[in-house]
């Protein structure tokens, strides 16, 4: 099979590396892609938010399947197009995609399906706001209702906070939207949970504990990911029975009653309070950094299980993982996530030797008359798979080192809390 994978960031770098290790493929084209997957498919330029010219380059390459990785395209219906076009594409269509495209949307579903969720208003004006904060304790959560790339969610612990953020959105920070949701502080544990769907059924697609706070000790603003690990401790077998009957389950069922079938990867962000989950967000696709920690510890064939999940043969697909840790950890540009500089160059990635344990999955990186540059504020994955945390995060951190790239910083504490233990 010739396979297209629509993205460029380090999701798609690991997809693209396990779709690589596939028996059944015989080529990968990468729309963009970046200087990661340059090395194992062949990247062709293109605008991934231009349905028409995706449709002509996966007619011209002759790609029997695509594989979209990042949301906006997904949200905007590009599954949608490409099926009207006979193309068989992986992904959720633009209705179920709404999941993570309106937190608005997820939040009603939540509502009429009595799904377990903090308490909330969704919010027009700062009237609606006002109302809201009157009847609330801080700290308050305040969410932009469209995709706001993991920056669109702030903590306030004060009313002057809750409404300038507020303001600010609703003034157009983020072109996706200018609604707000404003919701309840939950206190707990963050895990994420994800599923792979066809039309009939869904399967376990591993768990993960994400760090999204540019600071260590989880301070400082949020980012897209500074690193996560894989499996999530937190979620043993009686709280995933809770979060496939209370959440997963509800969800579907909300959409089929639509007549919507979901179809693809869901992501399930968690709060875990007195080990009950509260559903937090929906992501339509793999996560990014867990897609780098999850990936790593799959046994089965990728191809085989997306080819099967496209032809609706899910249930009949056993998906078997390695018995081993993982965790990843994001070398970044420095000022992210606020304003940072590209085109650094990145010298020393071609002499670093790395066992097969070992991955470095490319984000923010491009290719310049052989030179590798950063090309966004998420540059490298550094990722490692073992048998205990500390050590993972140790060869890590060496690996980190010996890149020496002085246009970037990390976070040394990933996996703090589960270490710490």
């Amino acid at each position: 099979m010739n396979i297209g994978l629509i993205g460029s960031g380090g999701r798609e770098h690991a997809l693209c590396q396990k779709i690589h290790e596939s028996k059944l493929i015989k080529k990968i084209i990468c729309f963009p892609g970046n200087a990661g997957t340059a090395k194992i498919a062949k990247n062709i330029k293109a605008d991934i938010l231009n349905f028409r010219e995706i449709h002509q380059l996966v007619q011209f390459h002759k790609i029997d399947l695509v594989i979209v990785g990042p949301e906006e395209p997904l949200v905007r219906g590009l599954v949608d197009y490409l099926r009207k076009k006979k193309i068989k594409v992986f992904g959720p269509d633009k209705f179920a995609s709404r999941l993570e495209g309106s937190k608005a949307f997820m939040k009603k579903v939540c509502k009429s399906n009595n799904i377990p969720t903090a308490d909330y208003k969704i919010c027009k004006n700062k009237k609606d706001v006002l109302n809201f904060l009157k009847k609330s304790k801080l700290p308050l959560v305040v969410k932009a209702d469209g995709l706001a790339e993991g920056k669109g969610v702030t903590i306030c612990s004060s009313k002057k906070k809750v409404l300038n953020i507020s303001e600010e959105i609703f003034k157009g920070k983020f072109k996706s939207s200018k609604k707000i949701v404003l919701e309840e502080f939950l206190e707990g544990e963050e895990a994420s949970y994800f599923v792979i769907a066809d039309k009939k059924t869904f399967k376990f697609f591993g768990t993960a504990q994400d760090h999204k706070r540019v600071k260590e000790n989880d301070k400082g603003p949020n980012t897209g990911g500074m690193g996560a690990y894989s499996p999530a401790k937190i979620i043993d077998k009686k709280l995933e029975k809770k979060i496939i009957n209370k959440i997963i389950k509800p969800t579907f069922f909300a959409l089929k009653k639509k007549k919507i079938y979901y179809t693809g990867f869901l992501y399930v962000g968690l709060m875990i309070q007195d080990n009950e989950p509260y559903l937090i967000e929906f992501n339509v696709r793999m996560g990014d950094p867990e897609c780098q920690v999850i990936l790593p510890r799959l046994k089965t064939d990728l191809i085989k299980i997306i080819k099967n999940v496209v032809n609706n043969k899910l249930k009949q697909t056993s998906i078997n993982w390695h018995n081993k840790k993982s965790m990843t950890v994001v070398l970044c540009s420095k000022g992210y996530p606020g304003k940072y500089k590209k085109n650094k160059t990145i010298k020393n990635l071609d002499r670093i030797k790395l066992s097969k344990n070992d991955f470095i999955y490319h984000a923010g990186t491009k290719l310049e008359n052989d030179q590798l540059k950063s090309n966004g504020g998420r540059v490298l994955n550094i990722t490692s798979v073992g048998t205990d945390f500390l050590n993972i995060r140790k060869k890590i951190i060496k690996i980190i080192k010996n890149i020496n790239w002085k246009g970037g910083f990390f976070r040394r504490d990933i996996g703090w809390k589960i270490i710490n233990k």
